[in-house]
């Protein structure tokens, strides 16, 4: 049985969906960031860390990613034109969405208060609309890689939450709609229900 260390209402809850996205059974450990219990796995001191066995893999990407490609699931096979496009989609959002966020959770809460720089989030707001935005421009069906439900889509969705919760304006009605869609899948909503 897999195991994953972190609190759900982390990067936690990417590999959480991703886990009842493919129907896989789980334990969960809600360890808090930089909790002993997750200094044990990870010298990061970051969730999520996950365990197969005991073979340990950290970040929510590397985590879904593996998932994907061991279940046969959320996932164009390796090595096509597919997963790579999958693959650039992925990364833009980690360098457009997840950054910007993570740079302003940083700069809100993360960092010693005398190494925070308040006054940048309102270029981060501007640059996340404004990235979003064109993000909104690609979409070419249902879900961010057209027909299927996809790692993007995971990724995707805990971002736009992420933004609502740190009052980043998300001004796409098309965005919004989207991430309405994507949290009302049921495995998401088996992981909201679980959230301690």
């Amino acid at each position: 049985m897999y195991t994953v260390i972190g609190k759900q209402l982390t990067r936690s809850y990417r590999v959480l969906w991703a886990l009842e996205e493919l129907g896989q059974p789980y334990e969960l450990n809600p360890a808090s960031p930089q909790s002993e219990d997750v200094f044990a796995l990870n010298a990061s001191g970051k969730v999520p860390v996950f365990k197969d066995g005991e073979e340990v893999i950290t970040d929510s990407t590397a985590i879904i990613t593996y998932l994907a490609d061991k279940h046969g699931q959320l996932t164009a096979p390796a090595g096509t034109i597919a997963r790579a496009k999958q693959d650039a989609m992925t990364n833009r959002l980690l360098d457009e969405l997840d950054a910007v966020l993570w740079t302003g959770a940083r700069h809100s809460f993360i960092l010693p208060e005398d190494k925070r720089v308040p006054e940048v989030k309102d270029s981060l707001k501007w640059e996340f609309s404004r990235n979003l935005a064109q993000l909104e421009k690609s979409m070419v069906g249902p879900f961010l890689m057209g027909e299927e439900f996809t790692i993007p889509d995971i990724i995707c969705t805990h971002c736009l939450n992420w933004a609502y919760s740190a009052k980043f304006p998300i001004k796409s009605e098309a965005m919004l709609a989207y991430s309405k869609r994507m949290r009302a899948r049921p495995a998401f909503q088996a992981v909201a229900a679980s959230v301690t």
